[in-house]
């Protein structure tokens, strides 16, 4: 006997890393990241953001966190999706001149009812300086 059943995501968003376009980023290039995520309420059109902090070990300088709200798009029940993040050198250059920053990059989404989805990594980025 087979039995269908439906999907169920929980009212906490899931994040999950999926690419990066580099892990060597030169001056004046961009860095593009694609995550994917679920939500049970789908419920991104007020104050759903995306959090996002840059880590680098050897120089805390470089590190640092940005929040971006997400733009307003269809939601429905049980949304799943993909949301791009996309990061000008300039916002994340080097800051312990003269070495390059070896970054990871995290990343945490909030929904309007303030659920907050468990980190997603990226792998390790070389930002040249």
């Amino acid at each position: 006997m087979w039995s269908c059943s439906k999907t169920k995501f929980s009212s906490t968003p899931s994040l999950k890393f999926e690419s990066v376009n580099t892990t060597q980023l030169q001056p004046q290039q961009l860095l593009k990241f694609t995550l994917s995520f679920t939500d049970a309420e789908g419920d991104f059109s007020d104050s759903g953001s995306i959090f996002v902090q840059k880590v680098v070990p050897n120089c805390l300088n470089s590190s640092g966190d940005q929040v971006f709200l997400l733009p307003v798009f269809p939601t429905t029940k049980d949304q799943k999706g993909k949301i791009n993040v996309s990061l000008n050198y300039n916002d994340i250059a080097p800051q312990c001149a003269p070495q390059n920053d070896t970054a990871t990059f995290r990343f945490v989404l909030k929904d309007d009812a303030k659920h907050v989805s468990d980190t997603a990594s990226s792998p390790t980025i070389i930002i040249y300086n």
